[in-house]
């Protein structure tokens, strides 16, 4: 099978774990969010056609800082890696640093134009997700739903996880598109990477 789409240049620009430590807001840029163990640094490491770009793990809640990629030589054009939601074991003190981090650049980025929220297609709509698509309408962020793991389901599940999609988005305007991916098989990707390239307007 041949995949139309290049893959994206990225490379690693910072960890910030406060919003002083961001890099200039400037430029366009567009988050990815998920629950933890959603499939974050995977997705970024297959559109990147890298294996070690972003830092993945078997332990959900590893990325504890907001991750900052830009496209190889245009430090304007960001990917920025949103420490994921809804951790259980963390502490409640980590959980609520996380939160603030990820609300402060939420609130006051004006490079970002669009969010990605990564859910595994398994689970999706879990109370974590609701929680963040609303504060997102709030803030009248333009959300994109790309449904991870779509290769761990038969097609019966597909389609149950399809209609329940279908249910839940009219709920939240801001939900612009929605694209079905798996990493190891590689679906969705030309598509993912298209939308990626349209929203950063390269």
């Amino acid at each position: 099978m041949s995949y139309k789409s290049k893959p994206l240049h990225l490379e690693f620009s910072c960890a910030a774990t406060e919003s002083k430590l961001f890099p200039e807001d400037m430029g366009n840029e567009i988050a990815l969010c998920g629950r933890s163990n959603s499939g974050k640094s995977t997705l970024i490491n297959t559109i990147a056609n890298q294996k070690k770009l972003a830092k993945t793990s078997n332990t959900p809640g590893r990325t504890q800082s907001i991750n900052f990629f830009h496209l190889k030589g245009n430090d304007n054009k960001k990917i920025i890696d949103l420490p994921g939601f809804g951790y259980a074991k963390a502490s409640k003190a980590d959980q609520n640093s996380w939160a603030k981090l990820i609300l402060s650049y939420l609130k006051k980025r004006n490079a970002l134009t669009d969010l990605i929220l990564i859910m595994d297609m398994r689970h999706p709509f879990q109370t974590k997700d609701f929680e963040f698509l609303q504060l997102c309408e709030s803030l009248e962020l333009p959300i994109h739903l790309v449904l991870t793991k779509a290769d761990k389901l038969n097609n019966k599940e597909t389609q149950q996880a399809l209609k329940l999609v279908a249910q839940k988005s009219p709920e939240f305007p801001n939900i612009m598109s929605s694209i079905v991916f798996s990493a190891p098989k590689k679906i969705g990707l030309d598509s993912l990477t298209e939308k990626i390239k349209q929203l950063l307007e390269i």
